[in-house]
C-alpha cells in the first residue's frame, strides 16, 4: 500500500480520510498542514509566501516512509502503528532529533494528530510531541508571571489586558515552532509530552525551523512571518504620557515645560476619553479646540503627539448606526449586541473585516491624520471582551473561538495600511496586544496596565524577553506600572527610580500610569467625564528623584545610535533588543534560567534591581569576555557571579569587552 507521495516539493501523506503535507516554507524551514476529510487549505494567518529558492530541497520516498530536506531541517514521514497513521519526526543538518510526535501507544491506539468535531469550527484539535529531557522553551509571547523557561508550563493561547499569546517557541535543541492557528487554545509544555490544543479549527497547521543559534532562527522567522519596519527617529526618545492630559492646554503646558527645562523628550500622548462618545474617532471640540494648531506648536518644539484610538464604537457614537447597517462591527450570535461596558455600552468594530478596517482609517484620517498627527495609541486591542468570555462572538473571518487571536494584527494592520497608502515610511504604533505577523505592521507592543509595585515589575523584565524571543523585538511597559501608584509615597518614588532606570535600556522609553489621588473633569455645563490621574512627569516624583529621572533621560539620548543601530538589526535580522542570557550565550548553561538579568543587544549586560531597598545585587558574567561597569569603569572578567553595588541613583549595567 503505497501512503506517500510527492507533489512538486511537497510530501503528501494519505490514509483513513487524513491529508497531510509538508512543505518547504523559507530557508531551513517547513510548513505542515493536515486536514481531515477535506483538502489542505492555504491559509495566511501569518505566514508570508514561501522563498522560491528550493534549489537545496530533497524528498526520498518509500511505500510506508518519506523524508524531506530542506537545508538544515529534515522531516521524516513514517506509516506507524497497525492503524498506519503518519508520525513526523523532524532532524538538524547532524541527523540529531529536534521534535517527534507521540506515538501510538501500541493497543492503546493512541494519535498524535486528534480531530474531535466542535460547534464553532470544524473540529477542537490536539496535536502531541514527545517530551525532550533536558530541553528549555522561550518565547510564546507575554504573560505575567516570573518565567522565561516554560518547560513544564501550560500557557492559555488567548489574548487578555497585560496578556499577548504570540505562538511562537524557540528551543534550547535548535529549532523554532510557530502554532499557525488563531483559534483559542492552551499549549502544556509537559515533561512527557507537549499538546497544542485549539477550541475550534478548520486543519491542523504550523511550521518549523532549525537553525545553529537563536539569532539564525530568530532571522528565519521573521522571513517567514515578516519584519518590523525600521524605527523612526522619534521612537529613539523619550515619551510623555499620563492618564490622561484631558484638555489642549494643559499637555502644550508639559511640553513647554519640559522644553523650559532642556530635557530630551521625542513623543507626548493624548490618552483616551478626549473624544465626544467612543467610536466618533476625532477630539471633543470643548476640551481640543484647535487640534491643528496643538500639533504645529508640538512639532515646532520637535514632539510628536500620539493619540489614543479604542476599537469600541458606543451604541450613542455618530458612527455606530451606519456601522451596524454595513456589518462592520463584530456580532453577537446571540444575546446582547454588547461587547463591553465601561463609561458607555460598546461593540467592537471587526478588524478581520477589510471594509470595516478601511472604514476606521477613513475617520482616523480625516479627524487626526490630516492634523499632522502620525502615531497611534491602539488600546483594547485583545480586544477586550467584558469577562473574555468570547464563546458567542462572531468576526467576518469566523467565531471569535476559532480567529479570535489574530485580532490585534488585523487592528495594527488596519493603520498600517492606511498610513503606508499615505506616503508614510516605517510607520509604529503603540498597541496592547499582538499576535505572530504583528511585527510586520508596526506593531510596539506595551505590557497593559500592570499593577505598582515590585513583583509586576520582575514580571515585565520575563514578559519583554518572551515577547523578543516570540519574534515581536518592539516592546515596552508603562513606566512604573499603571495601577495604584501614588508620586507622594516613598515607597513608590524608589519603584518608580529603578523602573524609569530600566525603561533607559528597554525598547522604547515610556512613562505613563494611573496615578493617585484622581482627580474629577466636568463640562462646561457641570457634567462629569472621565477622571485625570495626579502628574507624571518627571519632576512629579520629589528632589531626590527628579536628578537620577534626568540622567536616565539623558543616557537615553547618549544611547540613541547604539538604539538606531539594535533597530536596524531588528528591521533586517529578527534578533530582538531584549535578549535573555541564553540567547547571547547559548553554549553556557549557567544563562538558560536567569531571568533577572539580560543583554540589551549584544553589548551592554543589565541587571535591573528589582527588591525594594536593595542598594547592591548579585550579577552573573558569561565567560568568553570581560565586563566593564559603565558607571564606574570596574572591569570584571567574565565566567563568574560577583555582587555590584547598585546605589538609588544607579542600574547595574556592564559594556562587553
Amino acid at each position: 500500500m503505497r501512503y506517500l507521495a510527492q507533489e512538486g516539493h511537497t510530501l503528501i501523506f494519505r490514509n483513513n480520510g487524513e491529508t497531510l503535507a509538508v512543505t518547504p516554507w523559507g530557508r531551513d524551514s517547513l510548513r505542515v498542514r493536515a486536514a481531515q476529510m477535506a483538502e489542505i487549505r492555504d491559509d495566511r494567518f501569518a505566514l508570508l509566501d514561501a522563498a522560491e529558492d528550493e534549489k537545496d530541497v530533497e524528498i526520498t520516498l518509500t511505500d510506508e516512509r518519506g523524508t524531506l530536506r530542506n537545508g538544515k531541517i529534515t522531516a521524516v514521514v513514517e506509516a506507524e502503528g497497525w492503524k498506519r497513521n503518519a508520525r513526523l519526526s523532524f532532524y538538524n543538518q547532524k541527523g540529531e532529533l529536534l521534535l517527534r510526535e507521540t506515538d501510538s501507544g501500541s493497543t492503546l491506539s493512541l494519535t498524535p494528530r486528534e480531530y474531535m468535531p466542535q460547534t464553532g469550527g470544524d473540529f477542537a484539535l490536539n496535536l502531541t510531541f514527545e517530551g525532550q529531557d533536558g530541553e528549555r522553551l522561550y518565547g510564546m509571547g507575554q504573560y505575567q508571571e516570573e518565567q522565561l523557561d516554560w518547560k513544564g508550563c501550560t500557557l492559555e493561547l488567548k489574548h487578555r489586558n497585560s496578556q499577548a499569546s504570540v505562538p511562537f517557541v524557540l528551543s534550547s535543541r535548535g529549532y523554532g515552532f510557530l502554532w499557525h492557528n488563531p483559534a483559542l487554545g492552551f499549549v502544556s509544555f509537559g515533561k512527557n509530552r507537549t499538546t497544542w490544543h485549539a477550541d475550534a479549527c478548520r486543519q491542523l497547521d504550523y511550521w518549523i525551523t532549525a537553525g545553529d543559534r537563536p539569532a539564525d532562527i530568530s532571522r528565519n522567522y521573521a522571513d517567514a512571518t515578516g519584519h518590523a519596519p525600521m524605527m523612526p527617529e522619534y521612537g529613539l526618545g523619550f515619551w510623555q504620557c499620563k492618564l490622561r492630559y484631558w484638555n489642549q492646554e494643559q499637555l502644550l503646558q508639559v511640553a513647554r515645560e519640559y522644553r523650559k527645562r532642556n530635557l530630551p523628550i521625542d513623543v507626548i500622548v493624548v490618552d483616551f476619553f478626549h473624544w465626544p462618545h467612543m467610536g466618533d474617532y476625532r477630539f471633543d471640540p470643548e476640551f481640543f479646540p484647535d487640534p491643528a494648531a496643538m500639533v504645529k506648536e508640538l512639532k515646532e518644539m520637535d514632539i510628536e503627539l500620539m493619540v489614543s484610538v479604542w476599537p469600541q464604537v458606543a451604541l450613542t457614537s455618530e458612527n455606530y448606526e451606519e456601522m451596524k447597517q454595513q456589518g462592520l462591527l463584530m456580532r453577537a450570535d446571540y444575546g446582547e449586541q454588547i461587547g463591553m461596558r465601561f463609561v458607555e455600552d460598546s461593540m467592537f468594530w471587526d478588524a478581520t473585516n477589510p471594509r470595516a478596517r478601511e472604514y476606521v482609517w477613513k475617520k482616523i484620517k480625516q479627524n487626526y491624520y490630516d492634523y499632522g498627527i502620525r502615531i497611534f495609541w491602539l488600546d483594547e486591542a485583545e480586544p477586550e471582551l467584558g469577562t473574555y468570555d468570547v464563546r458567542h462572538f462572531r468576526y467576518q473571518a469566523g467565531s471569535a473561538q476559532m480567529t479570535g487571536n489574530i485580532y490585534p494584527q488585523m487592528y495594527s494592520r488596519a493603520f498600517y495600511d492606511g498610513m503606508k497608502a499615505e506616503g508614510q515610511e516605517n510607520p509604529v504604533n503603540l498597541v496592547r496586544c499582538a499576535w505572530a505577523g504583528s511585527q510586520r505592521y508596526g506593531a510596539l507592543v506595551w505590557s497593559g496596565d500592570i499593577v505598582s509595585n515590585w513583583t509586576y515589575f520582575r514580571r515585565q523584565l520575563c514578559a519583554g524577553l518572551s515577547m523578543g524571543a516570540a519574534g515581536i523585538p518592539w516592546w515596552t511597559t508603562d513606566i512604573g506600572g499603571f495601577f495604584e501608584g501614588n508620586p507622594e509615597k516613598p515607597e513608590f518614588r524608589e519603584l518608580l527610580i529603578r523602573w524609569f532606570q530600566w525603561g533607559c535600556y528597554c525598547p522604547v522609553m515610556r512613562l505613563h500610569g494611573d496615578r493617585q489621588p484622581s482627580q474629577a473633569v466636568y463640562r462646561k455645563d457641570g457634567t462629569r467625564v472621565l477622571n485625570t490621574g495626579s502628574d507624571n512627569e518627571v519632576w512629579s516624583f520629589g528632589e531626590e528623584a527628579y536628578p537620577i529621572l534626568v540622567k536616565y533621560m539623558r543616557r537615553r539620548e547618549e544611547l540613541r545610535p547604539y538604539v538606531r543601530s539594535l533597530m536596524q538589526e531588528a528591521h533586517e535580522a529578527g534578533t530582538p533588543l531584549l535578549r535573555g542570557m541564553y540567547y547571547e550565550f547559548p553554549e553556557d548553561e549557567n544563562g538558560f534560567l536567569l531571568r533577572d538579568q539580560y543583554m540589551f543587544g549584544s553589548r551592554f549586560l543589565v541587571a535591573p534591581v528589582m527588591e525594594p531597598g536593595a542598594r547592591s545585587r548579585s550579577v552573573y558574567f558569561p565567560a568568553g569576555a570581560s565586563w566593564k561597569n559603565v558607571d564606574t569603569g570596574e572591569i570584571i572578567p567574565g565566567g563568574q557571579r560577583a555582587e555590584v553595588p547598585a546605589p538609588l541613583d544607579v542600574i547595574p549595567v556592564f559594556e562587553r569587552v
